[in-house]
């Protein structure tokens, strides 16, 4: 318990830094939700520096998302998606000054990545940084589609969508600290292809979401969901595509069971993101938002990190 707290507080520290001195105060604090996120894939002890490594992978994700749907314009949208494909810092350049500072400080975190594994475990960190730059331009074309007023075809809305749930970049991210029996190049490959299990996991995560957002509301800047695709498609009732929605949910977890049975090789992947797939309903359950709104997770992280446990 005491080392879990020393952990947790380490995660803080990065965050407040990033979070502070990168001006990104635009967006949610949820720090330790995303260290409770990273816990569901691996709570074992030997896998400490993968599961610190996957929570600052989700907070970038947060950050992202809401860098793109709430403070930059549609042209500082694009200029900053222009300078996470060059990934270079003199594409600073292009960018006003507080996307100067969270750019040059997600160069810094991929270098931060790097520096925690080993010389022949660094290779890993460009799967990664290839997959954080396949999620930055799906967030564009989100905001493309909102700000053009476009509204997408179910098929398209979810194609893009289910990469802006994060969970592909989080597919990849969960294996850059394991050890070198699950990261494989072969299992990064496959995670990175967002095929089977990847996609599936992309599709529970964006579904219940969008029923959790549907239920409390739009918000100003977000581009129609699932849900309201589906519903103005197929001129049907909530309810309909409530039940339409919830059913790809559970065709998505057939996927994902029968994934861990195909490739006896890439199973210990497979299973970790079983497992962090596992938590979305403790996520998004009873279609409540626990990340934007965090309140319902506060018990949760108190029993598991706070309160010691007697025996």
């Amino acid at each position: 318990m005491v080392r879990v707290r020393i952990i947790i507080r380490k995660v803080i520290r990065w965050w407040k830094d990033l979070y502070n001195e990168g001006e990104l105060t635009y967006s949610r604090d949820r720090v330790v939700e995303c260290y409770l996120w990273s816990y569901t894939a691996y709570f074992e002890k030997e896998h400490t520096r993968a599961r610190m490594i996957l929570a600052k992978i989700i907070a970038l994700i947060i950050l992202t998302d809401d860098t793109y749907d709430v403070r930059a314009t549609l042209e500082e949208c694009r200029k900053f998606n222009e300078a996470i494909q060059r990934w270079e810092e003199s594409a600073i350049s292009l960018l006003p000054d507080y996307l100067k500072k969270f750019y040059l400080k997600l160069m810094d975190i991929f270098k931060e990545f790097e520096d925690e594994l080993e010389p022949h475990e660094k290779y890993r960190v460009s799967f990664s940084r290839k997959a954080f730059q396949i999620l930055s331009s799906n967030y564009l074309q989100e905001a493309e589609w909102f700000h053009g007023g476009y509204k997408p075809t179910f098929k398209d809305q979810v194609k893009i969508s289910t990469v802006c749930s994060g969970a592909p970049f989080a597919s990849v991210g969960l294996l850059v600290g394991m050890g070198d029996d699950v990261a494989t190049k072969e299992a990064l490959e496959w995670a990175i292809s967002c095929t089977d299990a990847v996609k599936a996991f992309a599709e529970v995560t964006r579904f219940m979401n969008d029923l959790a957002s549907f239920k409390r509301g739009k918000n100003k800047n977000d581009v129609d969901s699932s849900v309201e695709c589906y519903i103005s498609e197929h001129g049907v009732t909530t309810e309909v595509a409530f039940a339409k929605i919830n059913s790809l949910i559970e065709d998505a977890w057939k996927t994902i069971n029968r994934a861990r049975f195909e490739n006896n090789e890439l199973l210990p992947a497979v299973q970790r993101v079983a497992n962090i797939t596992a938590s979305m309903p403790l996520m998004y359950g009873d279609n409540k938002d626990a990340i934007t709104f965090s309140d319902g997770l506060k018990g949760i992280i108190k029993l598991l990190f706070l309160k010691p446990i007697l025996l």
